[in-house]
């Protein structure tokens, strides 16, 4: 069974950071392209984040550019994303996803209908 199993949420205060990995098993997803996004109570879940198989591009979202870093390391955990300067608006419920539709290319996307793969999710609360 193939599963992608996100850790490192948690609560921290405003300005602070969290670094979240995101794990795979029955599978690897190295030639594939990996996001970020995000669901806040009551809320549509949101693009955060993506990064392409090579590392070479990625994509952000407005709200948290130059907050927030997303890397891989395709020999350990595919994605991960580093959380600078943490504020309430970015409580919510963190979700890694797989796009592997086109493997070994550097396409990245913030639309969430083409992400195949997606994990439980990990909370981050931010308190002000």
């Amino acid at each position: 069974q193939v599963q992608l199993v996100e850790s490192g949420g948690g609560l921290v205060q405003a300005g602070g950071s969290l670094r979240l990995s995101c794990a795979a098993s029955g599978r690897t997803f190295s030639r594939d392209a990996m996001g970020w996004f995000r669901q806040a109570p009551g809320k549509e879940r949101e693009f955060v984040a993506a990064i392409s198989w090579s590392g070479r591009r990625t994509l952000y979202a407005d709200s948290v550019k130059g907050r927030f870093t997303i890397s891989r390391d395709n020999a350990e955990n595919p994605v991960y994303l580093q959380m600078n300067s943490l504020k309430p608006e970015d409580t919510a419920v963190y979700y890694c996803a797989a796009e592997t539709d086109y493997g070994f290319t550097d396409y990245v996307s913030s639309a969430k209908d083409e992400y195949d793969y997606w994990g439980q999710g990990t909370q981050v609360t931010v308190s002000s």
